[in-house]
């Protein structure tokens, strides 16, 4: 039986849907290069995908479990490079990032938002 979301675990997925959306929408006419040129831009992205990062550490293995094509690990991780790689970060992989990791994530998401069926 698969239970609901704890209230820390739903804050973290709705922060989570919420700056995946931001980041998406930032990016949405974005090339590299025009989001290598407008440094506000980008960094409003990072910061999206810093908070998605560390939202990602306040779920439950089991429900990190339910997602097996999300690598978590890696996620979890970004965070760190974001906030100590932050001079060598590189505008293409971050918009790469909001167009590949992030769709699957969100669907994982709205997944774990929306109540439970029952059976």
């Amino acid at each position: 039986m698969r239970y609901p979301p704890s209230e820390r675990a739903r804050d973290a997925l709705l922060a989570m849907r919420e700056n995946i959306g931001r980041a998406q929408g930032l990016v949405r006419t974005a090339t590299a290069l025009t989001l290598a040129e407008d440094w506000a831009r980008l960094y409003a992205v990072v910061r999206c995908l810093e908070i998605i990062s560390e939202a990602s550490r306040r779920l439950s293995y089991e429900m990190l479990a339910r997602h097996p094509d999300i690598d978590w690990r890696r996620l979890k991780d970004a965070g760190n490079v974001y906030r100590h790689v932050y001079d060598a970060l590189d505008a293409s992989l971050i918009l790469n990032t909001v167009i590949e990791a992030l769709p699957p994530l969100s669907r994982a998401v709205d997944a774990e938002i929306s109540p439970p069926e029952t059976s």
